[in-house]
């Protein structure tokens, strides 16, 4: 697919072919991330009905997070060699049909086998649609603005889950979280064949390194699998002791697989791409400190203020707004103040925002406490979900843009494991022997010490920023290659 340069206004994109490719693909990764967090008020109405214990419902979100982390890097490249349109179609439609699976669960069972399944489409849908606006749209202005409303759409999708879980849980019962994904992967689905042009033939000469890509899915499964589940089952116990030296293994194995494959899965030069690498070290730790936020907030409102499903959601509201109105601006704020300046100032807001939060949650507070951290939070928030993917974009090829995407999105998934893995031990500290008042006091200063500790993630972030993401040179007379440029 050729890049679009130019469109009808200096700097826009203009109403074109390109603007409705943009809408679908931003409605897809919308839907993708509003999975990750529509089903958490729904949680107890699902326990009740399903028989979950206290100890096993959380395995309703790590199936999610545990397949979408480890397929990640597989949909990348195999949107590369497969052909984009294939991937995408083929994700949508695995996503729609394991939502409509969850939606008619009748057992802990199917309902865990339908979470999989969900995670596996969107681990396709998710990297394909980061380089399908990559190819589509030229590096630089036209490029940010593309990936500032993609990411606006991705970075809302995340707090509208918790907003319209509440709304469909109160209304229609917790199945409407998973059938409401059908109506919207369905239609997705379709316009992809309109929209998206179809894919050419294979590449003569490039191969998919299937060995590679077994063993570097599997492996990060299993190490993500150990850290989502060693909270639950104890560090040390038989399965995550087994599960993470397995993946460690696994990965080991990719790297000397990679070194003597013709055609590798992750081409070795990537690594040596410092915005790529960059990109993803700020999607892991982003989605390990702000990315966990929603959780905890939503158990605050539950557990220590009472809310009910509806309430909860509406408290979600005011930080669905800013977050999207940062993140569709981040590619403006990228193309005027470039990365580092960005992502700087954005991570310096959401670091007081966490501890406005921090200094703010307590057992007898108030939402209206919460609103300035909460703003600050949300800005950095939306800002830094664009921004992240902008940086890891930059100066790579289109035939490769696959690769590179999974390489961040994998960041990002891993991320939101190892983050809420170590989180929820903070939050959770001492809370084995206590019940009634105790337990929701104790509740509220658990939350409000890790989102000091998210405070001290966001400000760790800044740092890399600060250090891995140098201002960009004065332009040179001559273009500089694209494995050379610098965020």
């Amino acid at each position: 697919m050729r890049p679009f340069e130019t469109s009808s206004a200096p700097g826009g994109l203009g109403w074109n072919r390109a603007t409705g490719t943009l809408a679908l693909l931003s409605f897809a990764m919308l839907i993708v991330s509003l999975d990750q967090y529509i089903v958490v008020v729904a949680l107890p109405d699902i326990a009740r009905d399903l028989g979950y214990t206290a100890q096993t419902l959380q395995s309703v979100i790590s199936a999610y997070a545990v397949a979408s982390a480890g397929f990640l890097l597989f949909g990348g490249r195999a949107a590369d060699l497969l052909g984009r349109r294939r991937i995408l179609v083929t994700g949508l439609g695995l996503y729609a049909g394991a939502a409509l699976a969850g939606g008619l669960a009748t057992g802990p069972g199917m309902l865990l086998a339908a979470r999989v399944f969900q995670g596996l489409g969107g681990a396709l849908v998710f990297p394909t649609t980061l380089a399908l606006i990559n190819t589509t749209f030229a590096e630089g202005r036209v490029r940010n603005r593309a990936l500032g409303i993609w990411g606006g759409a991705g970075a809302a999708g995340l707090v509208i889950g918790v907003l319209v879980g509440g709304l469909l849980t109160r209304a229609f019962g917790w199945e409407a979280v998973f059938l409401v994904n059908v109506a919207l992967a369905g239609p997705a689905l379709l316009l992809a064949f309109v929209l998206i042009p179809p894919d050419g033939g294979r590449e003569k000469g490039r191969k998919f390194d299937l060995p590679g890509a077994l063993s570097v899915t599997l492996g990060i499964t299993l190490i993500v699998f150990a850290l989502v589940q060693g909270p639950g089952l104890g560090w040390f116990s038989p399965g995550i002791v087994v599960s993470a030296a397995a993946g460690v293994l696994l990965i080991g194995a990719f790297v000397i697989i990679e070194r003597r494959s013709h055609d590798p899965l992750m081409p070795p030069w990537l690594l040596s791409n410092r915005n790529l690498v960059t990109g993803a070290v700020i999607a892991f730790m982003f989605m390990a400190t702000f990315g966990s936020v929603l959780y905890f907030l939503s158990i605050y409102f539950q557990e220590v203020l009472g809310y009910d499903a509806l309430q909860t959601g509406a408290g979600f509201v005011i930080p669905t707004a800013v977050v999207v109105a940062g993140s569709t601006t981040a590619g403006q704020l990228v193309t005027r103040f470039g990365l580092r300046g960005t992502l700087v100032a954005a991570l310096a807001i959401g670091a007081v925002g966490a501890v406005g939060l921090g200094i703010a949650i307590s057992p007898d507070g108030s939402y209206l406490e919460l609103v300035p951290g909460l703003l600050a939070l949300s800005i950095g928030d939306g800002i830094v979900f664009t921004t992240m993917f902008v940086a890891a974009a930059t100066g790579i090829p289109d035939r490769q843009q696959g690769i590179a995407s999974g390489v961040a999105s994998t960041g990002s998934g891993v991320g939101a494991a190892v983050g809420l893995a170590i989180l929820v031990l903070v939050a959770t500290a001492g809370l084995d022997d206590l019940s009634g008042e105790q337990l929701r006091v104790a509740t509220a200063e658990g939350i409000s010490t890790t989102l000091f500790v998210v405070a001290g993630g966001i400000a760790l972030t800044l740092l890399v920023a600060l250090t891995r993401c140098p201002t960009p040179p004065e332009p040179a007379p001559t273009p500089v290659p694209y494995q050379t440029r610098r965020c």
